[in-house]
């Protein structure tokens, strides 16, 4: 996997750079995985078997296979598609990650450990075109797409590193970098290899996808007949001031998204979770929560109130915590079950994409010394 490095107060692990990127073994599907040629097809299964079930990093680690062909896979795939993997643990023992990818861009995951299981969120992009204003991610503006494997492996390293196998991750959130239904294939094509019993075998009822809110794709994703976890990041109950803090919000209005999420439920889809970032003066007034209630009618749905985690140059404030109550007590009194869903890590940049902005703007600390910088990506559109 290449030689272990320590950077600041973590343990990264760079491998060889190439001016050619080879796919990688994980993004792969698979029933596509290689076999040697004119080799038994078992092989296929084992070489699975060494990536999903051991969480091998190396091919050279993976015994059981021909050493002439794993010299032929060398020669044609990587394992690894991060080049530097950073770890920085968090006093609530969450762990941020900040991966940078074989072309020298950025991306995050963060590992939480719960009583009775293990949850990793993780990255679909590269920044994020959505440009919500008040979100990190936003602020770096748009990089590109994750691919396929990507996505995937942000789980195998997480586990990896944090010395414990891959499928004791029984939990998984596309909530980090990104809007997954944007990159809708490679999202997809990770959530398939998760939950393929030669893969991580992970229930996609324990896989949550979180989107801004894109009707038509989550519809096509109420087509796939997949029982996950669908969370829309509404953050406001009225146009105006959704468009305020979501500056793309008026290629889909309200109504269109909330058509979606009745849809999705008469597909057969589950529970829709509602994300709202709770930002003072802005979207906590009691008489927005009343217009948020109204808005669900007739939806099962379950809203998460998130404090706002401030970042630099942001421009918002978090709500008080009196404020947050007296909004969930307005919401359940109006019959919407809700909850408030505190930031993990946030010693460590609790918001997704400010390890990357941080890096990004060079103001560097402890925790992220020895990181290379770079200019945020440009912006692009929201379809």
């Amino acid at each position: 996997m290449g030689r272990p490095t320590r950077v600041g107060p973590c343990v990264g692990y760079i491998g060889a750079v190439t001016d050619v990127l080879r796919p990688t073994l994980f993004d792969l599907a698979l029933d596509d995985l290689p076999t040697p040629v004119g080799g038994p097809p078992y092989r296929g299964r084992q070489l699975a078997e060494w990536l999903y079930v051991h969480g091998a990093r190396d091919l050279n680690a993976m015994s059981s296979l021909p050493r002439a062909w794993r010299a032929e896979l060398a020669a044609t795939h990587d394992v690894d598609p991060f080049r530097e993997v950073r770890r920085f643990p968090s006093w609530d023992r969450s762990v941020r990650y900040l991966f940078t990818l074989r072309d020298g861009q950025r991306t995050e995951a963060v590992y939480m450990p719960y009583e009775g299981r293990k949850t990793v969120c993780v990255s679909s992009m590269v920044g994020c075109p959505a440009g919500c204003a008040f979100c990190a991610t936003g602020a770096l503006g748009f990089g590109r797409n994750l691919s396929r494997g990507e996505i995937v492996a942000q789980l195998l390293a997480v586990a990896w590193h944090e010395g414990f196998g891959p499928r004791e991750i029984r939990n998984v959130v596309l909530m980090g970098m990104g809007e997954a239904l944007l990159n809708y294939d490679a999202a997809l094509g990770a959530i398939r290899t998760w939950i393929d019993p030669r893969g991580l075998d992970l229930s996609p009822r324990r896989i949550t996808l979180s989107t801004v809110g894109l009707p038509a794709r989550i519809r096509r994703l109420a087509a796939e007949k997949l029982p996950l976890v669908l969370a829309v990041s509404l953050h406001a109950p009225d146009e105006v001031t959704r468009r305020r803090i979501i500056p793309t919000a008026h290629a889909h209005p309200l109504d269109e998204i909330v058509a979606s999420l009745h849809d999705w439920q008469a597909q057969g889809g589950r529970r829709v979770t509602i994300e709202y970032t709770m930002l003072a003066g802005v979207n906590d007034r009691l008489e927005q929560a009343r217009a948020l209630a109204q808005l669900l009618v007739g939806l099962r749905v379950h809203v998460n109130l998130i404090p706002f985690n401030p970042w630099p140059d942001s421009g918002f404030a978090a709500t008080a915590r009196d404020g947050l109550r007296a909004f969930e007590a307005a919401l359940t009194g109006a019959g919407v079950p809700t909850s408030i869903r505190f930031s993990r890590g946030r010693d460590t940049g609790g918001a997704c994409g400010q390890l990357a902005l941080r890096d990004a703007g060079g103001a560097g600390d402890a925790a992220a010394s020895g990181v290379g910088r770079r200019a945020p990506p440009s912006g692009g559109p929201l379809a």
